[in-house]
């Protein structure tokens, strides 16, 4: 068995599909009408219940329960962006973790959560071309050796 893709429920499709492919950069690989799908296995749905075909089925919007997580090369031209846009609301701005990475939180039009972060990968670089070593890389980000290695050499 393999996954197939993430599925999520929306009031207004043309609305999700805008935020999805105009804010997140997203690529459409199918338009179904009620049903859209996107590059990296993720999919937005209108009327869930009647997809699924059961009576009384309640769709929660903003249960704060999952995210939606995204990566960015350039994040900081992500976050230039993101400001331009209109009506975002923001869980909070962008923070650094302890491991290096800055995320930003914020819903979509149907209040899902979304999380961008700077890909890993950027990150190492960041911390390679700053003098660190691999090893330090690797202790500095949580992230095995090996693992970095693949980015930054």
């Amino acid at each position: 068995m393999k996954f197939a893709c993430t599925l999520i429920a929306v009031k207004d499709i043309q609305a999700s599909r805008d935020f999805y492919e105009k804010v997140l950069g997203q690529k459409v690989t199918l338009d179904l009408g009620a049903n859209i799908c996107f590059e990296n296995r993720f999919a937005i749905q209108h009327d869930f219940a009647g997809l699924i075909g059961e009576d009384g089925i309640k769709t929660a919007y903003q249960c704060n329960d999952h995210e939606l997580v995204f990566e960015e090369d350039d994040f900081d031209a992500f976050q230039g962006r993101l400001q331009q846009a209109r009506g975002i609301i923001y869980l909070h701005k962008a923070k650094e973790y302890p491991w290096g990475q800055r995320v930003i939180r914020f819903y979509d039009p149907d209040f899902h959560i979304i999380e961008v972060g700077e890909s890993m990968g950027s990150v190492f670089k960041k911390f390679y071309d700053k003098g660190m070593t691999v090893d330090e890389v690797a202790e500095r980000t949580w992230h095995p050796v090996e693992f970095v290695r693949q980015y930054i050499t």
